[in-house]
């Protein structure tokens, strides 16, 4: 079984529906035995990353989280739910991530010819043997949504970057933790592999 975790952010219905489609039995849940019992577990998730906190600290899903990540569960974060996975953002200064992995989520420069938010198709350079990338092939388009991006302390986690005036870590992976800034649920057949690779660990 397959948890989404529900803290009332946007896109969770999305990625449901993909799961859904390759065949996973999913459980859309707040409730800490259900996130505790599943094979995987999945923090989606479009908002903000101060309400989002605000959310999950209000849910008492914070120390969930870290109890599935500590027992070793695969623990995927997508979108905004990569961002929560560090420990602060630009957008939410005073406030702190769940820190399950060392980084900093920064304001996407401007430039001249970049509109923010990040709205689109990028393709992914690919590093440190992801295991979400097998069988997808280097410079595969997928799609993002967002304002913010990650830097990742150690750049060894990092499994895929992309260029958006600046060099963002796109996609990273450490032991059974793996998070994507990108929408894999919204990168058709491209993302549908992704997940399907999440589904196979």
């Amino acid at each position: 079984m397959v948890a989404v975790i529900d803290y009332d952010a946007g896109n969770i219905k999305s990625v449901e529906k993909a799961l859904v489609h390759l065949g996973a039995d999913v459980v859309v849940t707040r409730e800490p035995e259900k996130i505790l019992n599943a094979d995987k577990v999945i923090l989606p998730g479009v908002g903000a990353f101060g309400d989002a906190m605000e959310k999950i600290n209000g849910y008492g899903l914070e120390p969930v989280i870290h109890e599935v990540v500590d027992k070793g569960t695969p623990f995927l974060g997508i979108c905004l739910g990569l961002q929560l996975m560090f420990e602060r953002s630009d957008e939410a200064p005073s406030v702190k991530g769940l820190s399950l992995l060392k980084g900093e989520i920064l304001r996407i420069p401007v430039g001249e010819y970049v509109k923010i938010p990040h709205m689109g198709w990028n393709s992914l350079h690919f590093m440190n043997n992801g295991r979400l990338f097998r069988g997808i092939e280097e410079g595969a388009y997928v799609y993002f949504v967002h304002s913010y991006y990650l830097k990742a302390e150690d750049e060894n986690i990092v499994t895929a970057v992309t260029e958006y005036n600046t060099c963002i870590h796109a996609s990273v992976e450490k032991d059974n933790i793996f998070a994507c800034q990108f929408h894999p649920e919204k990168s058709s057949s491209v993302g549908l592999k992704m997940l399907d690779n999440f589904l196979r660990l």
